[in-house]
């Protein structure tokens, strides 16, 4: 990698699979780190999800950007030493390993910490260590359950969030605890040790509505396509059936929106609606009458009257839609990447680097790799090894 990257010179070992670890390691390599993804002999079990992208697995393809891939079978001869001159030879050694796996083979990170103080080690599990669940089991929808994010999606059900959230969350902590860890080796000298918790992650991401349940004393229903707490704010249909999010965030905005796209100023102050609170009692009302307005209205005088309000809306797009979104597009937040398969499109990290910098442009195949690279990390690693 050029070494204009933000993170030239980090050299990353990840001995990963699924998705939270590999996640927060692609990260790390589309700011410029040298990743080593190491791999079972058969190889991490997403690449084998789905083959719906030109070949490959469309799980796969978006956490494994950018890497190397190393395939060990860590219980043939030689295959200990091989890894253990990885880990010596990294800035930075992470992995998803259940909590009971990790200690056997002394990857912990308090062990990795102790043996090797320049290393930034750092381990993702499902409940944490500690505590009676640290030995279950923990897959991404288990924690989403775990951590009430099913009770608070849905409407009259409950419902998953449609993506790998907490697979998500616990990547991008371990992402952002690593970065600050390099910052303070920077700084000191010392590596640390990092536990990044899934069922942690998550719940820190459904504190807000875990503080107004638990100091409210009662749980708010789920809404669906409705703000639970905001109003209005939520999808409404317009006139030729199309659909439409409209957020308003605060009383001036209501006044507006009962100036411009109402047209009637008085509900703006209406005792029914003048405050937040007011509004989300008489959601139902307040709801009637902007479907009313939006169903007497054609679509482009719609637009328009919220337009003239500064009321923030959004178009509901499927996912086709989200690839050809036109911000998206005219920004150019897209590049070409090569599998192994040929060639693909991905979309870019959302760093918000101004200057440009070069982007990780393939997804290895298994045990696809630079040896010199390779040979370079673990002859780093022999070095630390010696002096022990």
């Amino acid at each position: 990698m050029s070494a204009d990257t933000p993170l030239a010179g980090v050299v990353v070992v990840s001995m990963e699979q699924a998705i939270s670890a590999p996640f927060a390691s692609r990260q790390l390599a589309d700011l410029g780190a040298t990743v080593i993804k190491v791999e079972r002999a058969e190889g991490d079990f997403a690449r084998h999800y789905d083959s719906i992208v030109s070949g490959s697995s469309a799980f796969f393809v978006w956490a494994n950007r950018g890497k190397h891939s190393v395939a060990i079978d860590i219980d043939a001869p030689g295959a200990a030493r091989i890894l253990e001159e990885l880990i010596a030879g990294a800035d930075v050694f992470l992995h998803n390993l259940s909590p009971d796996a990790a200690a056997r083979r002394h990857l912990d990170v308090t062990s990795l910490h102790a043996r090797f103080p320049h290393l930034i080690a750092c381990e993702i599990s499902g409940y944490g260590l500690g505590g009676p669940r640290t030995a279950d089991k923990a897959y991404d929808l288990a924690i989403q359950a775990e951590a009430g994010v099913f009770s608070v999606t849905g409407d009259d059900g409950m419902s998953k969030v449609g993506f790998s959230v907490a697979d998500i969350s616990s990547g991008m902590y371990a992402l952002s605890s690593i970065l600050a860890a390099l910052v303070k080796r920077d700084r000191t000298g010392e590596g640390s040790a990092i536990s990044i918790s899934m069922l942690d992650c998550l719940a820190e991401w459904v504190s807000a509505p875990m503080y107004a349940a638990v100091y409210g004393g009662t749980q708010a229903p789920r809404t669906g396509r409705r703000h639970h707490a905001i109003a209005p704010y939520g999808t409404f249909t317009l006139s030729d059936e199309s659909t439409l999010l409209i957020a308003v965030q605060s009383d001036r905005e209501w006044q507006d929106m009962a100036v411009h796209l109402l047209q009637s100023p008085d509900l703006g102050t209406d005792p029914r609606f003048a405050t937040n609170a007011d509004r989300i009692r008489n959601v139902d009302d307040l709801e009637a009458i902007v479907n009313a307005t939006l169903a007497s209205l054609s679509p482009d005088e719609a637009r328009a009257r919220l337009a003239a309000g500064r009321i923030a809306v959004a178009h509901v797009n499927d996912l086709h839609g989200v690839w050809e979104h036109p911000q998206l597009r005219a920004r150019h937040h897209f590049h070409s990447v090569l599998t192994a398969h040929g060639d693909i499109e991905m979309i870019d990290a959302p760093f918000g680097f101004l200057e440009e910098f070069p982007t990780p442009d393939w997804i290895p195949a298994l045990d696809q790799h630079d040896p010199n690279v390779l040979a370079r990390v673990r002859a780093r690693g022999a070095e630390v090894l010696g002096d022990q």
